[in-house]
């Protein structure tokens, strides 16, 4: 998600003091850091005279304002993420986006939604090396691999009735960890009329396909 927001010039150093202070006291953001679909967020402040200039012949753009630029990769839908947003941090996001142009606040849920969308940036391309890892599945398959790492180098010692207590006490500590990686299930309503209208417009394509070869 890229979301790029209007921000008077005179008000950017209150977005700036507000960025340092949740960075001083990060309990301000903790509804955030415990949302497990998160993979990463930041906000940016982005200066109207510092927009990259590429090429002499690019136009160089006269702005009345300032903006701030949000980013992020999550894993599920749209709406689970955005709704997850809201209800975590609400007050939190107020507070970030209090002195952009036209916020509506982030509850009631329909104008932020609609302030979002018509703010957002579509992400024309986006590589997932594991599309089926959430943020989760990845912080697990870490521990694994750390946990993994740090066994193989006592492997070798002791008995083997003390390696058979150590694997077994190894694969105890690991259980929340281990599991099989799943598409991620419907969320939300939005979500699932998506999913629908897909499914009705591969359905149409391939009964056209079929038409077109039977004709031909």
């Amino acid at each position: 998600m890229n979301v790029i927001t209007p921000v008077r010039p005179y008000l950017v150093w209150v977005n700036k003091v507000i960025f340092w202070a949740a960075l001083k006291l990060p309990s301000t953001l903790k509804g955030l850091i415990t949302l497990s679909l998160i993979h990463y967020a930041r906000w940016v402040i982005i200066g109207k005279n510092q927009f990259p200039h590429l090429a002499p012949e690019q136009p160089k753009e006269d702005l009345s304002y300032c903006y701030m630029l949000f980013f992020s990769n999550f894993n599920g839908s749209w709406d689970q993420y955005v709704d997850s947003f809201t209800f975590a941090i609400p007050s939190g996001l107020d507070m970030f986006w209090k002195w952009n142009i036209r916020y509506p606040k982030s509850v009631a849920l329909t104008p932020f939604h609609k302030y979002i969308q018509y703010n957002q940036i579509e992400t024309l391309h986006y590589y997932n090396g594991y599309p089926l890892a959430t943020s989760n599945d990845v912080k697990s398959a870490s521990a694994v691999r750390d946990a993994l790492i740090a066994f193989d180098q006592t492997a070798d010692q002791g008995t083997d009735a003390e390696f058979i207590k150590r694997y077994h006490t190894l694969l105890r500590g690991l259980q929340h960890d281990l599991g099989d990686m799943y598409p991620t299930p419907i969320v939300s309503m939005a979500a699932y009329q998506v999913e629908k209208r897909t499914r009705w417009h591969a359905s149409q394509l391939s009964a056209l396909t079929a038409d077109r070869v039977q004709q031909s």
